[in-house]
């Protein structure tokens, strides 16, 4: 199955429900998945035959367009922001906006933020979560800078770390709550436009500049922006998230599995790496090689 299937027609009962998790943990985050409707069936069917099958509950797909077949595979999942579907600051700015407001909206102790050419490694997250208590303030992400951002803002240079949206983050309730005031209701916006930096940037001078709470650097969430092929097999367990590329040289993870034509994004073959016992996995692979 290529990466544009259409969603509507995946095979539903290809991977069983495989959870090695603490249920009650899972059943505390949010997972956003921020996406646009050109992205629907590029995107999103691999996801939904993925790692999506391993947090059906927690995972919703904020997007731009209303889409019934997407909301029928996913559950009702689907919260269109009604933002611009445009890859703008301001649009997205609005999504993530929209993604923390409705987190709080819930009795969930963690948002977990991605994108949709991310896979979460659902197992690890849960373990991660496990070493951070939600009522403290956390921001647990991975920069994509090799020094802190330097901006000017108000006449005056600030100096603040960010965690990159591509590669997934996740705040604290206790922190988002704090957020809330300054940057809750749309405000993020207008704080993006200030700065004239997009969503993720604007979460880190949030947190770190105007609320003074830290970074906490994970190393384990990935993003494009990063040679996929140098993580090393042996490590795909503790990783939380993995991304790919497919523009000009693809970068992608470097796992066996299915082909390339089959599986561009290497998504599939990844997911049946870390989870074999998954149903129809071993006789799909053998078809597909």
């Amino acid at each position: 199955m290529s990466n544009s299937t259409n969603y509507s027609t995946l095979e539903r009962k290809s991977f069983q429900p495989i959870l090695p998790v603490d249920d009650d943990l899972l059943e505390k985050v949010f997972i956003t998945v921020k996406t646009t409707g050109r992205n629907h069936l590029t995107r999103l069917p691999v996801i939904i035959r993925t790692w999506f099958q391993l947090a059906k509950k927690q995972t919703w797909f904020f997007t731009d367009t209303n889409d019934q077949h997407l909301s029928q595979v996913t559950g009702g999942h689907v919260i269109n922001t009604n933002c611009s579907a445009t890859h703008s600051r301001r649009a997205l700015c609005c999504k993530m906006s929209v993604e923390l407001d409705v987190f709080l909206e819930t009795k969930k102790k963690w948002f977990c933020h991605v994108d949709d050419d991310n896979y979460v490694n659902v197992p690890a997250l849960d373990e991660l979560l496990k070493m951070y208590n939600p009522i403290g303030d956390w921001y647990l992400g991975r920069t994509s800078t090799p020094k802190p951002l330097q901006i000017r803002a108000k006449s005056q240079k600030t100096t603040f770390w960010f965690a990159t949206g591509g590669a997934g983050f996740c705040l604290s309730r206790a922190l988002v709550l704090k957020m809330a005031p300054i940057s809750g209701n749309g405000k993020l916006m207008a704080i993006g436009d200030r700065i004239g930096l997009p969503d993720d940037v604007s979460v880190g001078y949030v947190i770190e500049h105007l609320l003074k709470i830290q970074l906490t650097r994970v190393e384990q969430f990935h993003s494009h922006l990063e040679p996929m092929r140098l993580i090393k097999k042996d490590l795909f367990n503790e990783q939380l998230t993995f991304s790919y590329s497919l523009d000009n040289e693809p970068n992608t993870v470097d796992v066996d599995g299915f082909n390339e034509i089959t599986d561009p994004t290497r998504f599939l073959s990844l997911h049946c790496f870390l989870f074999p016992e998954a149903s129809s996995c071993v006789e799909k692979l053998k078809i597909h090689r």
